[in-house]
């Protein structure tokens, strides 16, 4: 039978306990979900600032629908970038400080249009092991394109420039998450900036968990870190996140970003999003810009968060954004954490391999701008109850 193999890989990854489940929320994302007739507590969502559900929001979505219509009609290079689709672009470029950018349908159509774009034969790319799924395609497409690509352990910066050093590659590229999303660490941008510069190498950072949250006004990790909107960076950030609507952008030179535009194939190639996302998404901006107070406690609840869990006997990695890893180790023991916390009204997904490492399945804990102490003490008091 031609479905032979299928049923037995299907198989296979239901006895090693990684069989993945959808779950279907009768209720918008929100601090609180109803699922099959449950109420849970969301640990679970990207909705950093709780905008996701916010009616603001979905005003703007609505009268941009009813202003442009419900879909784009081609790709934007056709006939579908429509002026709400130019306005964001603008406006994103303004809030990053880079001359352009681009707006894509998903964070991942962006990711696999810039380096398969910018590498090709004779080019080295140099990759972070724990970057996205999104970012290794990427590097995947620019293997087949003739690139030479190498993978530096995470965060190894002294690693990335011994690999830099030895490199005679015409162009060398060097692609990183600014913010893990699995273990919520911040990659050392400013001293992988700098072995850009000293390498005359480009620096592509997906900033899809730091853009909304982290620096001033939410401008995401360079202004963290407090680094330039330099030409040589290709800045990629998501929108479906903290900035609680959908797509994503690269924000960069003009030069770089008139050249993703022409040669991008996930970009050409594409149907633009509904114009009424990118009216959505201008006023996600501005509630992000002024979004300070959501912001200010979304880390007062991050840091009650890591003091209520401290001594528990699994291990909590560092992190001081909205990702909180509780490692298990076990896939079963993991799931199994995860059921118990759902019985008891606690929506903590369990993150097993291939998206980490073996041995390191995980409660992956989002926390909420939307989230309320008691929320953030309920949850304490039920890891330690069951750990």
């Amino acid at each position: 039978m031609i479905e032979d193999r299928l049923k037995a890989e299907l198989a296979e990854i239901a006895c090693t306990g990684l069989t993945r489940r959808r779950r279907v929320l009768e209720t918008p994302c929100g601090r609180m979900a109803t699922v099959d007739g449950k109420n849970v507590l969301n640990f679970a969502s990207n909705d950093y600032l709780g905008l996701a559900g916010n009616t603001n929001i979905a005003q703007a979505l609505a009268e941009g629908a009813l202003k442009w219509g419900a879909g784009s009609g081609a790709s934007h290079l056709v006939s579908g970038h429509l002026g709400a689709h130019e306005q964001l672009e603008k406006e994103i470029a303004e809030f990053t400080g880079f001359p352009r950018a681009l707006t894509f349908s998903t964070g991942y159509l962006a990711n696999l249009a810039v380096t398969p774009t910018l590498a090709g034969r004779g080019d080295a790319v140099f990759a972070d092991k724990l970057n996205h799924a999104s970012l290794i395609d990427a590097m995947q497409l620019a293997k087949a394109n003739g690139a030479e690509v190498q993978r530096y352990p995470h965060n190894d910066v002294a690693a990335l420039e011994k690999m830099l050093a030895a490199s005679t590659a015409a162009q060398k590229i060097i692609v990183t998450d600014a913010v893990f999303s699995m273990d919520g660490d911040l990659a050392p941008l400013p001293l992988i900036f700098a072995l850009a510069e000293r390498y005359d190498a480009w620096l592509v950072i997906d900033d899809a968990h730091g853009f909304g949250i982290l620096g001033p006004h939410g401008k995401g990790s360079l202004g963290h870190f407090n680094l330039p909107a330099s030409p040589r960076i290709l800045l990629m950030g998501t929108l479906g996140k903290a900035a609680g609507v959908g797509g994503a952008f690269v924000a960069g030179s003009a030069t770089a970003i008139e050249y993703l535009l022409q040669k991008g194939r996930s970009y050409i190639f594409t149907t633009a999003q509904p114009p009424a996302i990118a009216c959505a998404l201008t006023k996600s901006l501005q509630l992000i810009r002024n979004g300070d107070a959501l912001r200010a406690n979304l880390m007062a609840r991050i840091g009650q968060l890591r003091d209520g869990l401290a001594g528990l006997p699994l291990k909590l990695l560092p992190s001081m954004t909205a990702i909180q890893p509780l490692i298990v180790g076990d896939n079963d023991a993991t799931v199994a954490l995860s059921k118990a916390l759902w019985d008891q009204g606690l929506w903590v997904p369990a993150i097993r391999p291939p998206t980490v490492p073996k041995g390191t399945a995980r409660l992956r804990i989002s926390v909420s701008a939307a989230h309320t102490d008691a929320d953030i003490n309920q949850l304490i008091t039920a890891l330690k109850e069951l750990t």
